[in-house]
């Protein structure tokens, strides 16, 4: 993993872009990702187990965050917030909501990715299947329906998973709110202890005669 100063500002960027763009990006194929992904078997493989997240997470630093490369199933990159040096008990909240918050988006998308995967397989079978073909041809070539074809299933995978992406979107909206007033309420009480501890400072200093 990389470090990087703190700061939300690059995923929830990502994460908007993901919520408003349209649904084929959210393909596992992703085209969101800094680095191109090409699909490969290991949704196949993985597709039945529970998402998990990498056991070589390293410590959390008191300075930075940690942010390692796109998980392949999610998209997401997984992120170490840092644990501040005397962290108060309201820092501390605010860290753990965003920790919860980044590991429910990659749970979230984990599901939703493979679920698209093995429904867009299952598709592009049947359809190949109604034509009198087999998945692959003589050669072994894998065969493909043509974009207006595939058209027909994302239309159905959007409608069907309408609800669940709009419940998605309302739990992101609620959890950004109050990560942000946290994030203003640690900000505002750590610029009153700096003021206090500068004004005590002041006061304690003796007058020159």
């Amino acid at each position: 993993m990389a470090s990087r100063t703190t700061t939300t500002a690059a995923a929830a960027g990502r994460l908007t872009w993901r919520i408003l763009s349209p649904f084929t990006l959210h393909a596992p194929c992703s085209v969101l990702a800094v680095n191109t992904r090409q699909c490969s078997s290991k949704l196949a493989t993985q597709q039945d187990k529970k998402p998990k997240r990498s056991a070589l997470r390293p410590a959390p630093s008191t300075t930075h965050d940690w942010i390692g490369p796109p998980n392949p199933l999610s998209n997401l990159r997984p992120i170490v917030y840092r644990v501040a040096e005397n962290e108060s008990e309201l820092e501390k909240r605010l860290r753990h909501l965003r920790q919860e918050t980044e590991d429910w988006n990659h749970e979230f998308w984990t599901k939703q990715n493979i679920s698209f995967s093995k429904e867009k397989e299952a598709f592009i079978i049947s359809q190949l299947k109604a034509k009198g073909l087999t998945l692959r041809d003589e050669e072994g070539r894998r065969r493909s329906l043509n974009s207006e074809e595939m058209a027909v299933f994302y239309k159905s995978f959007l409608d069907t998973n309408r609800i669940r992406h709009a419940n998605y979107n309302k739990e992101w909206y609620r959890r950004n709110f109050t990560i942000t007033l946290l994030m203003a309420q640690v900000t505002l009480k750590n610029m009153w202890r700096t003021v206090t501890e500068k004004h005590n400072k002041t006061n304690s200093t003796p007058d020159k005669k």
